[in-house]
This record gives structure tokens, C-alpha cells and sequence, in this order.
């Protein structure tokens, strides 16, 4: 009985061992997607119209003869991912030649898609926000300063870095531009009723105007500006449809009958969060009138019923601790802000998968 327990005993050990063992390299299947995104591998997969060979996707590609047994370990990992597909090839002699095929998931991956991922993948694994997570624990030790491990890694906050360096700048608008089309793709098309008896609408924090663009193209009558950063503003292309402003919304929201705020609270602390709502509140009438604020964000619920969703809200959280003073919220945290910067009244919709539609009323 004693060597059935100790047996028992090493297979947890070696389970145990396995598990941490894919946590330490969990960061090769992050930085092996980003090969991809880069080589543009699903963009070629998606455009042969059939299943595509190795050497297909090699020659395709301009992957030299000495490195397609390397290429073959990547797709390997990749379609044991999840992001591609592989069928054998019935004519060829060579009875373990794939063949790979797209997935819904590397459709995410198609560059010339409108709905893709891979500019925001990009972006999160770009070195600007990799190298402050080698600063986590050494930064969690200090009381105050510095406020992230990004600026603890760089000097300088996430904002301050992009007003200094057009690339990260560049490259963080388009990952931020990228999800908005996702986002606004949904919204426009399932939650039209959010902009039903509105005439007049504040983008705030709005990037480079892509949902904005979205939501004026899809509904004419309302009247949408974009309000974000100089830096932010300078490289957005203006359009007839949507008004561009240059400013700062801890000080001043153009008044509208509705602001909209997606990906926005998440990146700063309650406090800041509460100046920010303050402002909004200023610049939108009240309910009565048809006023409010609409918010596009998580509610973190870790007893969503899926393992896998309730792990992204805590990577998520985790992220914006590293990058920013901000964080993912629960309803009693939202609620919590919402009553400090004088609102009354609000409602969660959960129409985005991970993310909600809050709309919040004075």
C-alpha cells in the first residue's frame, strides 16, 4: 500500500512539475504567434483558396530549403494551438505530409481583414511592454515610486513614451485602432440601440477615430467627435464624418448628448477614473434629457462559467498593472466610481463576450 502512494505520490509530483513547466514557457506560444503575425503565415494560408503544403507555404513565403524542417516545428505548435488545421495529403507518396488549413481563429490573424487581431497582438508583445516584467518584483517591494513597472522599466509612463517616440506611438494606435474595428463591428451591428434618440456624441479617448467612424457611418443623424491626446490627434487622417479634437479629458469633455469611453477607465487608477467621469458628467445632460455616459469595458466575474475567459480577465488585470496605474473592475468596484463622480443611475449589458456595455446616467 505504501508503493501504491508513493507512486501516486511522484505522478502528482510530475504532474505538478508539467504544469509549471508549460507556465514557464507559456511565453513561447505568445512570441511563436507573433512569428506568425509577422511572416503574415495565415494571410497566405487564407489567400491559396485550398489546402496549402509545407513547401507551398515555404516557397510562398520565401522560407529558404535549409529552414523548412524549422518552419514545419512552428506549425506544429501553431496548429496544436489551435490557430491552424492540418489534414493529410491523400496524393502525396509520402503518407505524413500535411497539408494546413485556416481556422476561425487564424481568421483573426488575416491582415487584410477588417476583424483582426494581429496589430494588437503586436503591440502587446511589442519590448515596450515586455521589458517592464522583468521589473514586477523588484517594483512591488518599493511603497509609491515608481507608479508602474513600465515607467520603472522606462523612465516614464505609457502616454509620456508615446508623445517621445512616434514608432511605439505608431504601433500602439494601430493595435488600439485594430480592436476597434472588432468592437465596433459588434456594436453597430447588435447593440444599435445604445445610440437610439441620440443626436450628438464625444469619442473620448478615441485614438485615431476608428469606432467614431464606425458609428457615424452606420448611424448618419448622430454627430461624433473624437477627443484624444495632440499625439494621438496629429496622426489620425480628419474625415467629414467625424470631428477631431486635441485635448486632455482630465480637463475638459466636449459637451454631447452622449461620451463614450471604450478601453478607457481601464488604464487608470480610481481616482483618475473618478476625475475623468467627472468630467464626462459635466459635458452630458441628464438622464431625463437623454444624456449618459457609455462605457466599454470588462466586469470582471471569475465565476463566468469558463475557465479559460475567467484566466483572460486576470491576464488582462495583470497587464494593466505592469503598463498602467489602472485595472480590470468587478460591479461593486464600477459601482463604487460611479457613485464617487456623482452619477445616480447605470446598466451592464454583457453584449461583448469578455467585455460589457455600461451605460451610466446623472
Amino acid at each position: 500500500m505504501e508503493s501504491l502512494d508513493g507512486e501516486c505520490q511522484s505522478l502528482e509530483l510530475l504532474k505538478a512539475q508539467a504544469h509549471a513547466w508549460n507556465h514557464i514557457f507559456s511565453f513561447i506560444n505568445s512570441m511563436s504567434l507573433k512569428c506568425a503575425v509577422e511572416l503574415g503565415i495565415a494571410d497566405i494560408i487564407h489567400a491559396h483558396g485550398k489546402p496549402i503544403s509545407l513547401l507551398e507555404l515555404a516557397t510562398k513565403l520565401s522560407i529558404p530549403p535549409t529552414r523548412n524542417n524549422d518552419l514545419r516545428r512552428l506549425m506544429r505548435l501553431l496548429v496544436f494551438s489551435g490557430f491552424f488545421a492540418r489534414e493529410r495529403d491523400g496524393n502525396s507518396h509520402d503518407h505524413d505530409e500535411e497539408l494546413y488549413i485556416p481556422t476561425t481563429m487564424s481568421a483573426l490573424l488575416v491582415n487584410q481583414k477588417d476583424v483582426n487581431v494581429s496589430s494588437f497582438a503586436l503591440v502587446m508583445l511589442d519590448q515596450m511592454f515586455l521589458h517592464p516584467w522583468y521589473h514586477l518584483s523588484s517594483w512591488l517591494k518599493q511603497d509609491m515610486l515608481p507608479a508602474t513597472p513600465f515607467e520603472a522599466a522606462h523612465g516614464k509612463g505609457v502616454w509620456e513614451a508615446t508623445s517621445q517616440s512616434p514608432a511605439f506611438n505608431s504601433l500602439l494606435n494601430e493595435g488600439m485602432a485594430s480592436d476597434a474595428r472588432f468592437v465596433a463591428k459588434v456594436v453597430v451591428e447588435e447593440c444599435g440601440e445604445i445610440f437610439r434618440g441620440l443626436s450628438s456624441l464625444v469619442d473620448v479617448g478615441g485614438g485615431t477615430g476608428t469606432m467614431a467612424r464606425a458609428i457615424a457611418d452606420a448611424y448618419p443623424h448622430v454627430k461624433c467627435t473624437v477627443l484624444d491626446l495632440p499625439q494621438v490627434v496629429a496622426s489620425s487622417e480628419a474625415g467629414e464624418t467625424v470631428q477631431l479634437v486635441a485635448g486632455d479629458m482630465f480637463q475638459y469633455v466636449p459637451p454631447a448628448d452622449a461620451v463614450l469611453l471604450k478601453w478607457v477607465l481601464h488604464d487608470w487608477s480610481d481616482e483618475e477614473c473618478v476625475k475623468i467621469l467627472k468630467r464626462c458628467k459635466e459635458a452630458v445632460p441628464s438622464k431625463e434629457k437623454g444624456g449618459k455616459v457609455i462605457i466599454i469595458e470588462m466586469v470582471v466575474d471569475l465565476d463566468i462559467g469558463f475557465p479559460e475567459l475567467a484566466e483572460t480577465q486576470l491576464l488582462f488585470d495583470m497587464h494593466m498593472m505592469v503598463q498602467t496605474t489602472g485595472k480590470q473592475r468587478n460591479k461593486c468596484e464600477w459601482k463604487k466610481i460611479f457613485i464617487d463622480a456623482g452619477f445616480t443611475d447605470y446598466k451592464i449589458t454583457p453584449a461583448l463576450g469578455l467585455r460589457s456595455i455600461i451605460e451610466v446616467y446623472h
